[in-house]
């Protein structure tokens, strides 16, 4: 299997990657040969991943750099880099390869002190591999501070140090860093290709599987979940029915109460699953003794903890609102084709009754306008707007 599989629609985005990895690879076998660099390369040392949610931004970025730690033997009788198997690729692509470094955060920001560690690491050389590689998949959440750091590496990288970044648009990147990279746009995949990609790689029944990419619009990711997790069905279920329970005043304060408070049940249990043991691990590297009692000049490293638990509990309810809010748009989103009598498929027609109420009791400007409210909801939200007012602002607009 080549490192392009899980690159879902992207034909053109593969080409340009296969063209740019086989450049670097005559380059590297160029040099450990002492023979002069080819002139003419496709290659770069910062790349720039752009492209809505699900479109795989990330899954690009590793492909690309497993395919530039590719060492299968086949690449000297004219195979192209990237072959899967190989103890590069394979590394790579799990993760544990020494010169790859894979940096995404569940964080609402990435700061200064991590960016100048990374800063140091793409100064060293290979260890083993082809190339240093650092994948940053949330270069959006770099602080101002931490893009000002990263700068002064994309200026003058390490010979054989490649940065690739991910982002959702050129507009959540320092202009500065942008203007130094390569940028590759990354497309919503066609939902036939995301249902094809879950029966083939996760065994997932084809009725199943194109349910879930149709209801999520091409997003890879969210349609796996969709298909395999029954409380991500059941989640998806209770946003669908809000648009029916926003009729009176009392209606739409419990929506919004429960669309919280599910979203905080979703950070919970994220806390549950890794808190406890983040924390008994900390223990223990400190020294701890049997009864638990932490040894002295160690409470300002529980803290650090604390805090970024703290930090990652409000990620995760916002992440889980967002998701909400998503579904909620591409509710309204049918009710408008519907009510313009639009070719365009349906995303939701498992409440297709719903979605048919919904359009005969209001018109194609109300609907439109529902869907401004959802969008402000989400902009509210990332500008730290406590989620509860948010959501009851939107639920409020969405019955007016």
């Amino acid at each position: 299997m080549a490192v392009w599989d899980d690159l879902v629609g992207q034909t053109r985005v593969e080409e340009q990657l296969a063209a740019a990895a086989r450049d670097a690879d005559a380059f590297v076998t160029a040099h450990a040969a002492g023979e002069p660099a080819p002139e003419a390369s496709k290659m770069t040392h910062a790349w720039l991943f752009t492209g809505p949610p699900g479109s795989g931004r990330a899954t690009a970025a590793r492909a690309f750099a497993a395919a530039l730690q590719c060492v299968s033997p086949d690449r000297a009788l004219g195979g192209s880099p990237g072959c899967g198997f190989c103890d590069g690729c394979h590394t790579t692509l799990v993760g544990t390869h020494a010169d790859v470094e894979i940096v995404r955060t569940d964080l609402l920001s990435i700061g200064v002190k991590e960016t100048r560690e990374l800063v140091r690491r793409a100064q060293l050389s290979p260890a083993g591999g082809r190339w240093q590689v650092i994948v940053l998949e949330d270069a959006d959440r770099l602080t101002e501070g931490a893009g000002n750091v990263l700068l002064k590496a994309v200026e003058e990288p390490a010979p054989r140090t490649v940065w690739l970044l991910c982002a959702p648009s050129l507009e959540d990147v320092l202009p500065t860093i942008r203007s130094r990279c390569r940028h590759l746009t990354l497309r919503t995949p066609p939902v036939e290709a995301v249902a094809d990609v879950l029966v083939r790689r996760d065994g997932i029944e084809p009725e199943v599987a194109q349910a879930a990419a149709r209801a999520t619009q091409g997003h890879i990711d969210r349609a796996r979940r969709l298909a395999t997790d029954e409380r991500a069905r059941a989640r998806r279920s209770v946003v669908l029915k809000l648009p029916l329970r926003v009729e009176d005043v009392g209606g739409c304060l419990k929506a919004a109460q429960e669309l919280v408070d599910a979203a905080a049940e979703d950070a919970k249990q994220v806390a549950e699953e890794i808190d406890v043991k983040e924390t008994e691990e900390l223990k223990a590297a400190l020294g701890a003794a049997q009864g638990g009692r932490m040894p002295r000049g160690t409470a300002g490293a529980m803290k650090e903890l604390e805090d970024r638990q703290k930090r990652r509990r409000t990620r995760t309810q916002r992440d889980s609102l967002d998701l909400a809010l998503t579904d909620l748009t591409g509710f309204y989103r049918d009710v408008l084709a519907l009510q313009l009598r639009s070719r365009s498929a349906l995303a939701n027609t498992d409440v297709r009754d719903a979605l048919e109420r919904v359009a005969r009791d209001t018109t194609p400007e109300r609907t439109l306008r529902r869907i401004e409210a959802v969008l402000a909801c989400r902009e509210a939200l990332d500008r730290n707007v406590a989620p509860l007012l948010a959501v009851e602002a939107m639920t409020m607009a969405l019955r007016g």
